[in-house]
């Protein structure tokens, strides 16, 4: 960098910190008279354009709050920056190598399992995220250790579950015993009367 884009880039740091500066915070009317509206509740404090007949705030009077107009943009360097960085989208760990030092991660809509993974990834390349804090997170959706009393209950619903098995599978054997049994008995039936029949016919021949 030559001293000219030097000096170049700490004026444009400088009229951007001071627009900063002198921009108010843009809020929409009654927002400290309703809870509902922000009063007490910082998320609920947002801008909405006036577009009342009457509305003050909308004719720009004296001595009402800020509406947003020409003349409070920041400088196109600086716009869209967050903490003086330029912002990056990240859905997978694959993204977290395109991070420079003038960037900073925003994570966009991702499950909570790959969230994990690019807040460990995060951790260890030591990369600052602007939407999340890596450590908190990673504490918060740990999963919870086993005590000895949740290993024990486990250990008895897996024996409680083997003896059922073991029960189940004695039941079919001797269902299939059972069986057997019966086709035997009706075989041996059937035979027996077969027998008989041929002996009937035998007795009716030697009578004739």
């Amino acid at each position: 960098m030559t001293e000219e884009t030097k000096h170049k880039t700490k004026s444009v740091s400088t009229q951007s910190s001071t627009l900063e500066k002198k921009r108010p915070k843009f809020l929409r009317r009654k927002n400290k008279a309703y809870s509902k509206l922000g009063r007490g509740r910082k998320k609920k404090q947002i801008w909405r354009k006036p577009t009342g007949r009457d509305n003050k705030m909308r004719e720009k009077r004296r001595g009402y709050p800020a509406v947003v107009s020409i003349g409070y943009r920041g400088t196109k360097i600086s716009r869209d920056n967050l903490k003086n960085k330029q912002p990056v989208m990240i859905l997978n760990i694959a993204d977290l190598k395109k991070i420079s030092k003038d960037n900073i991660a925003i994570i966009g809509k991702v499950g909570k399992k790959k969230k994990l993974e690019i807040a460990a990834e995060a951790k260890k390349m030591k990369i600052e995220i602007y939407n999340m804090n890596p450590d908190k997170y990673i504490e918060k959706n740990k999963k919870p250790e086993k005590s000895k009393k949740d290993t024990k209950k486990d250990d008895k619903k897996k024996s409680a579950s083997e003896k059922g098995s073991e029960l189940k599978e004695d039941k079919k054997t001797d269902s299939k015993k059972e069986a057997k049994a019966k086709a035997a008995e009706e075989s041996a039936t059937k035979e027996k009367k077969k027998s008989a029949s041929e002996k009937g016919s035998e007795l009716k021949e030697d009578k004739k």
